[in-house]
This record gives structure tokens, C-alpha cells and sequence, in this order.
């Protein structure tokens, strides 16, 4: 990866069918670990597919997937199985904050 590109990485989970009252008991820890990885600079935003209710993705900053990897295995929503299925995809971003256009 060159110097002059950004890179993200998406962590896309993938939810159980009966997620939202699953997830009660760690919402508030699932919430907070977010916020700490934003407040690190390691999250750039984060949310969750509106209806249906399956599936969330974190958008990461940095030059590696560690961090995006890392948040995953300690999320309560994967260690108590909310999360069905969960990866880590490399995204080039051409536009938006901390992205840089390529050079043509």
C-alpha cells in the first residue's frame, strides 16, 4: 500500500435472527468498547443496517486490519454469539476524511 493511500477496513458482522433482544445484556459494554476505539482515532464511524436488523459495519482507519481484528474478538456481541459471522475487508477510499484521491 503506497504512501499515498488511505486505507479503512470494514468489519462487517452479520447478526442472529432474534439479535435485538439477545443483545440487552451487552449493549451498554458493546457501546462503550466503540466508543473507545473512536475516541482512540481507530473508528472512523459505526452503525448498524437499518430494517431488517442483521448486520452492522465499523469503519477502521489505519495501515493494517489489526484494530478492526482486535475489536472483534473482544466485542461482547461476537463473544456471546449476537454476532453470527463477522470479517475484515480492506476498503480504498477515494473521497471523505482520510481518504486521498489516486493519483491518475
Amino acid at each position: 500500500m503506497g504512501a499515498n493511500q488511505a486505507m479503512h477496513y470494514l468489519l462487517i458482522y452479520d447478526y442472529i435472527e432474534d439479535y435485538v433482544p439477545k443483545r440487552a445484556a451487552v449493549r451498554a459494554e458493546h457501546l462503550n468498547l466503540i466508543q473507545q476505539a473512536y475516541d482512540r482515532g481507530e473508528i472512523a464511524i459505526a452503525g448498524a443496517f437499518g430494517e431488517p436488523y442483521r448486520g452492522g459495519v465499523l469503519v477502521f482507519r489505519g495501515e493494517s486490519p489489526q484494530a478492526a481484528e482486535a475489536f472483534a474478538k473482544a466485542d461482547p456481541y461476537v463473544r456471546t454469539g449476537v454476532v453470527s459471522k463477522w470479517e475484515v475487508r480492506p476498503w480504498l477510499t477515494v473521497i471523505g476524511d482520510g481518504a486521498k484521491m489516486p493519483k491518475l
